[in-house]
């Protein structure tokens, strides 16, 4: 871990194997639905990620469209992307998981926002904003998809 303020990390263990967790993650048309910012409306069936290079297509809340751009991946491990507006460069700023199986039924998760090269002035208040209790709001609801959590906020879960 790293202490500069623009590398934000949250980690748990989430009772459930790293695959399940992994396919959620690597699906952009279910990453609304454990997303905690309420950033993401709405992704395309079929985009599933396969590899560094893969770019998939995800519409914010507000309604613009964002290109991601996968830089890392590992099956069922590790997968990171940078977000860019269409047809431009990214910015800077990068969205990570890596998971860890603990056994063959939990799974350490590890969701990091890195803005350590963030070149969009513009963008450093959002940036600021996404804090350790927005990841931590991504990796309990993901969690709340996977298993029955009672650390998952009520709102986030889709048990009646």
């Amino acid at each position: 871990m790293t202490s500069d303020p623009r590398v934000v990390s949250y980690e748990r263990i989430i009772d459930a194997p790293a695959e399940q967790v992994f396919a959620l993650i690597a699906d952009p048309a279910a990453q609304p639905g454990w997303d905690g910012n309420d950033n993401l409306s709405t992704a395309a069936e079929g985009q599933r990620i396969r590899g560094v290079g893969d770019v998939f297509v995800m519409v914010l809340t507000i309604g613009a469209v964002r290109e991601n751009h996968v830089v890392e991946f590992e099956e069922g491990r590790r997968i990171a992307w940078r977000p860019a507006e269409p047809g431009s460069a990214p910015p800077g700023h990068l969205w990570r998981w890596e998971l860890t199986p603990q056994d063959d039924a939990r799974t350490l998760v590890r969701h990091t926002y890195d803005w350590t090269e963030l070149t969009d002035p513009d963008r450093v208040d959002r940036a600021e904003a996404t804090t350790t209790d927005r990841l931590a709001a991504s990796v309990d609801r993901l969690a709340a998809l996977v298993t029955k959590d009672d650390r998952t906020p009520p709102a986030a879960r889709t048990d009646p």
